[in-house]
């Protein structure tokens, strides 16, 4: 019997998780599994860059969940510091350049799959590129930046973007001892947030110390003489910086995908069917793409989107494993779950945004209500606001926002679930919810926010 030739671009999450899960389905006598990874690490938490930057974490190694070594002695031939540089799919095979010694060489498949994972977001403006300039996705990034901390001249740090990214960023900096001014083109922080909710968040970077600057487009970066960052400069006003943190957001890393004539959706991330497998007669049905370099299902919406999340990624990488190994799975969609913090303050989001319902045609009813995390008599409730759309007619869940102190983000993960069963705000009113006065009022804030919503759909 022939041995098949597994071929990964891309060694983090989806890539390796999809390696690993074909390994465990065949042996080596069965599937060859070459994974070529252009960083030093692999299987790596990218969503733990800040808290190791910021000292939470205090050594690189505890974000590295399986070494190049783990990942060896179970039969996967991971060759580090090899960059694709081009997919050849009439001939089934890639080319590499070993990015050490400069070389390069064709290596044969019979599946591939593409992780090549998301960039950050670099925008084209003079003086980007000075150094003590940082985009922070992998831990190469990671350990740059603290790098530049700790020989940096001064302790004024100026953060372009307010997402997720952003934030977490300007807390970590914070706790490094610097000065932080974070430069925002929206009207406020976590775009990812309607508007109203993203203003506790900006009050709660206020309240850390850190300069907030709303709609705000920043034009340029100043550098020395000798090229390391001075400033950054917007149209009204120049920043003070000797460390620049790039926090605009990603994009889908496709481009070998986009040279070789593989689909990509209107966000310039690979489209896949339910399998995980590339659309379009070019990938042959020997394709497989997951991670932040694909585009997904919102079962909300009905439309693609682009979501970089580690969760999705070793999701789309068991999916892509069980199929490529001989199994079969699928991957249906998300609902955009999405957590964060900044210092004690939790930051939830699943379903759809106002603009997002408007954008799709959907009329809705939104309403928002304040409560506590824990019975208001027993000591430690905190506030907590949860905002809520419904469908106007039908009283289908939309969307849920969710800002408070402890115990407030992952009570999204209810709403997580009613908009992945098509719940109604009514039918929510009815979960049978887990209730004692350390953990929740007599009505959980999810729950007083789906019977307002329930009412609003009635009345309307």
């Amino acid at each position: 019997m022939s041995i098949e030739r597994l071929v990964v671009i891309g060694g983090d999450a989806a890539g390796m998780s999809a390696a690993s899960q074909a390994r465990r389905l065949k042996g080596p006598g069965e599937l060859e599994i070459v994974a070529f990874e252009r960083g030093h690490f692999t299987s790596f938490s990218a969503c733990g860059i800040p808290y190791w930057v910021g000292g939470d974490v205090t050594e690189r190694d505890d974000l590295i969940a399986r070494t190049p070594e783990e990942h060896r002695e179970r039969g996967i031939d991971v060759r580090l510091r090899t960059e694709v540089t081009e997919i050849d799919l009439a001939g089934r095979r890639v080319r590499a350049r070993a990015l050490d010694r400069g070389t390069e060489s064709w290596t044969s498949y019979d599946k591939l799959v593409i992780a090549t994972g998301a960039r950050p977001i670099r925008p084209d403006m003079p003086g980007v590129d000075a150094r003590g300039v940082h985009g922070v996705q992998n831990l190469d990034d990671g350990q740059a930046l603290l790098d530049t901390l700790a020989r940096a001249r001064g302790k004024r740090a100026v953060v372009v973007g307010a997402g997720y990214i952003g934030v977490e960023m300007a807390e970590a900096l914070i706790k490094r001892g610097y000065e932080v001014t974070v430069v925002n083109r929206g009207s406020e922080p976590m775009s990812t947030l309607d508007p109203d909710m993203g203003r506790l968040v900006h009050r709660a970077l206020e309240g850390l110390g850190i300069t907030l600057v709303n709609d705000t487009e920043v034009t340029a970066v100043r550098a020395t003489q000798d090229g390391h960052v001075r400033a950054v400069v917007t149209e009204d006003a120049e920043y003070p910086a000797d460390v620049v943190v790039l926090g605009i957001g990603v994009r889908p890393e496709t481009g070998l995908a986009k040279a070789a004539g593989l689909p990509l959706g209107a966000h310039g991330g690979l489209l896949t069917d339910l399998a995980m497998r590339v659309r379009g007669p070019l990938a042959d049905g020997t394709v497989w793409a997951g991670g932040d370099c694909v585009e997904v299902l919102d079962l909300v919406s009905g439309q693609e989107r682009h979501i970089a999340l580690g969760t999705h990624a070793n999701k789309h990488g068991q999916v892509i494993g069980t199929n490529v190994g001989g199994g079969y799975a699928t991957f249906p969609g998300v609902v955009g779950t999405a957590v964060s913090k900044v210092c004690d303050l939790e930051i939830a989001r699943t379903g759809l945004r106002e603009k997002d319902a408007r954008r799709v045609g959907l009329q809705f009813e939104a309403v928002t209500i304040e409560s506590t995390s824990r019975a208001g008599y027993y000591p430690g409730a905190s506030p907590m606001t949860v905002k809520m759309l419904a469908e106007r007619r039908t009283g289908r869940l939309l969307g849920v926002q969710i800002v408070g102190r402890e115990g407030a983000a992952k009570r999204v993960d209810i709403a997580a679930v009613a908009l992945t069963a098509g719940m109604t705000v009514e039918q929510m009113t009815a979960l049978d919810l887990g209730y004692a006065p350390p953990f929740s009022p007599v009505w959980d804030p999810v729950l007083v926010a789906a019977r307002k919503a329930s009412a609003k759909v009635r009345d309307r």
